[in-house]
């Protein structure tokens, strides 16, 4: 993504989408992102520009990246250029017999057999990964996400921003949960991507810490305390210092204040672009009212604990809306003095943004109602599947799925 001048709160934002390539009659993956770069630049390399987005290579070559080429405001735009990309990528695939796929984890893929790592430009990032994590498991090449980057200026603005992110994301797998299956198994949480992804780096702790950041507020306490800490653990790993501890934090909330943003990582990629896109907008405008202290002041905000966080957060991956968060600090911060659901506070929420944020109003008849009412996209497929949990019920669900994705439309029961 290129970066213009360091842009402030809320200016505009980028935002990463990542898709499985799979067959389409047989859904096995197909490792040719490498193939369908090539088929549009004429030689191998790991960006497509396409005007609003540019398609990018990951770790392993059965997964392409969309991305916002530049930070957006106009989320109408991107989300049909998001949408326009996936019909031409498609078009693409079609002379593989591939097609992509949406959700956060292929519910069938064996990782130790079918994965191959990205082998061209940089190549050499992947596989000292691999020689360190070894990245032939679920929690490397088995999961697709939605990020979200969000600006800021300075010192002032890290805070404020820092402060409203930790406060949201344990209440994220609630809505964005699509990772329900693997290894043709009901996991028995609605989130296991993310149940995979706090510990796929575990040998180094400090690279994931706990998911959740630490109170930290501002640039120099971060460095100081992440950054150096990373560096100084992964250093025996890498001799030859290839990994820059900013690229290697694996925390849920990013700061990159070499660019001034802090990117979101733990949002399921979604069926289609529109509910993405929808959930972002309601994050989005979640934020803005915190930092704007409409529901509690800074003050309080920064005093959160990180356990608290966490312990909501870790719960929510396994129950999702059905979490029940006690009464006690996070509660006091919506003045909610009883114990609610995760659901009923995210209702909650939504209703109060509304009168702030009448803009908000268009999503509510829409995909944010079919979340609230019908579960995160796990809750559905789940549903979807009932009693029958074969393999071939399985594949007739997820070809539902990559039909939303290609007519980018909703996932409805």
């Amino acid at each position: 993504m290129s970066h213009p001048s360091r842009l402030h709160l809320f200016q505009a934002y980028g935002i990463e989408l990542e898709y499985m390539l799979v067959d389409k009659e047989t859904l096995a993956i197909k490792p040719i992102t490498d193939e369908l770069l090539k088929h549009e630049l004429g030689h191998y390399a790991s960006d497509f520009e396409n005007d609003l987005v540019t398609w990018s290579n990951e770790l392993v070559l059965h997964v392409v990246e969309l991305k916002s080429t530049k930070p957006e405001q106009n989320f109408s735009a991107l989300e049909n250029a998001f949408a326009d990309n996936i019909k031409r990528i498609n078009g693409v695939l079609d002379k593989w017999n591939a097609m992509l796929m949406p959700t956060a984890a292929h519910p069938l893929m064996n990782p130790h057999i079918e994965t191959k790592l990205w082998p061209h430009e940089s190549n050499e990032v992947y596989e000292l990964y691999d020689r360190i994590f070894n990245s032939k498991g679920h929690g490397w090449s088995n999961l697709q996400s939605t990020h979200l980057n969000l600006p800021f200026y300075d010192d002032e603005e890290f805070a404020k921003l820092h402060a409203a992110v930790r406060i949201v994301l344990p209440l994220l797998p609630a809505l964005c949960a699509s990772s329900p299956i693997f290894d043709g198994k009901i996991t028995g949480k609605l989130d296991t991507r993310l149940e995979f992804y706090k510990t796929n780096q575990s040998r180094i702790p400090s690279i994931t810490g706990r998911i959740i950041p630490e109170g930290i507020f501002s640039k120099r306490n971060y460095l100081n305390t992440i950054y150096e800490k990373i560096k100084t653990d992964i250093a025996p790993h890498d001799p030859e210092n290839i990994l820059d501890p900013v690229w290697v934090n694996s925390r849920g909330a990013i700061p990159r204040f070499d660019r001034g943003s802090i990117e979101i990582r733990i949002m399921d990629i979604q069926e289609c672009p529109s509910a993405d896109m929808a959930i972002i907008a309601l994050v989005i405008d979640f934020l803005q009212a915190l930092v704007k202290e409409k529901f509690v002041n800074m003050e309080q905000q920064v005093k959160i604990k990180t356990d608290t966080l966490v312990t909501i957060f870790d719960q929510s991956l396994i129950e999702g809306r059905n979490t029940i968060i006690p009464s006690g600090e996070y509660l006091d911060l919506f003045g909610i003095a009883k114990p609610v659901s995760i659901g009923e506070l995210w209702k909650n929420i939504f209703k109060r943004l509304i009168l702030v944020t009448p803009s908000l109003k268009k999503w509510e008849e829409s995909q944010l109602e079919i979340i609230f009412n019908q579960g995160s996209l796990s809750e559905r497929i789940l549903t979807a599947l009932g009693s029958d949990h074969s393999e071939e019920n399985i594949k007739s669900v997820y070809r539902q799925l990559s039909g939303c994705l290609e007519q980018n439309k909703m996932f409805i029961l």
